[in-house]
């Protein structure tokens, strides 16, 4: 069996990744690290706790007792634990700049102590390039993140190149673009306005609705992941993105005429700040190995609205009952969504 270390295993993407990998390399045993923060959730992960190749094990990657054996046993780790939403970042960036890179600082000083590790990914992404005006984002290029989000994974990737160059661990980098698909917390933009919509409620797009994503399915995120653990060079950075470039006020719309919803419920709402117009990341590098992507993005995102409307019993505890996530949205959202009823 190869071990293989999972950290931020509950959260969207990494718990996505684990399903991947449990069904892809019957070989494997997976361990996921996660301290269940609102966003990572044991629910995530239905299924697949009891797999006799999976172990979950509840802690912190900034927990130098609980983390550093994990990786000392391991000879795969993937680092997805972060503190990921730009929002958050901006009303409070404390928790971001702990996890994020004191959190992967503490993983690398174990790594570079394994005995047996052969690939250590820092799980990065494209926010950290800046906004980008024209062309796309090239590994080579400038980091020029704006928001306290990006700038902690901005350290964190440096910080892990750092500990390739300095102590040969084997790392690599990558750097993705918007990831959307099933189990992803409904503050992101796909979800919660699939749900609200679904509901009944405003969307509230920030300012003009013109900024730029390029959308990335979660799977076919894993499925990159995998061929680069496979054939990545160490001490490299390698972009992952899908291919998708649409504006926020065209997504919202796909959104409602997915859900046959009207467009009344779109609310422009007072842009946050430094709001980057655009990300577009050049994939060049990882599609020389052999990755394309195999999610067609209006099937993708069919897909994606369909799994929330099925599962409500998913979503609906955090919307409704979860009172932190009430007061998040009311903090983050109240006073635009009210200006913006004034304004109408």
């Amino acid at each position: 069996m190869v071990n293989v270390l999972v950290t931020g295993g509950a959260g969207f993407i990494g718990s996505n990744f684990v399903r991947y990998a449990l069904e892809t390399h019957p070989d494997w045993h997976v361990t996921t690290l996660d301290k269940l923060t609102y966003a990572g959730r044991l629910e995530n992960l239905a299924g697949i706790l009891d797999d006799p190749r999976h172990r979950f094990v509840r802690g912190d990657i900034a927990d130098r007792d609980v983390a550093a054996p994990l990786v000392t046993e391991s000879e795969i780790v993937l680092n997805f634990a972060a503190e990921t939403h730009v929002d958050r970042s901006i009303l409070d960036a404390g928790a971001f700049i702990t996890t994020d890179v004191y959190g992967t600082f503490v993983l690398l000083e174990a790594a570079r102590q394994a005995p047996h590790l052969k690939r250590f990914v820092q799980i990065s992404t494209d926010e950290v390039y800046g906004s980008v005006a024209e062309g796309a984002s090239r590994e080579t290029d400038e980091l020029r993140p704006r928001n306290p989000y990006s700038a902690s994974k901005a350290g964190a990737d440096r910080l892990a190149y750092s500990y390739w160059a300095t102590y040969r661990v084997p790392v690599i980098i990558t750097r993705a673009s918007n990831n959307y698909g099933p189990y992803q917390f409904p503050e992101k933009v796909i979800p919660l306005f699939i749900t609200n919509a679904i509901d009944g409620l405003p969307l509230p797009l920030y300012g003009d609705g013109l900024n730029v994503r390029d959308w990335l399915h979660v799977r076919d995120h894993g499925r990159a992941l995998d061929l680069l653990i496979d054939r990545a060079e160490s001490g490299e950075v390698y972009n992952i993105g899908g291919g998708n470039e649409i504006r926020n006020i065209d997504l919202t719309r796909r959104i409602l005429q997915l859900l046959g919803r009207s467009e009344t419920l779109i609310r422009p709402v007072p842009d946050r700040p430094g709001h980057d117009r655009r990300y577009c990341l050049d994939t060049t590098r990882l599609r020389s190995l052999g990755w394309t992507p195999a999610a067609d993005f209006a099937d993708g995102l069919a897909e994606t609205v369909a799994w929330y409307e099925n599962r409500g019993d998913w979503w609906r505890p955090i919307k409704q009952q979860d009172a932190a996530f009430r007061e998040y949205y009311d903090v983050q959202y109240g006073r635009r969504l009210a200006e913006s009823h004034k304004s109408a």
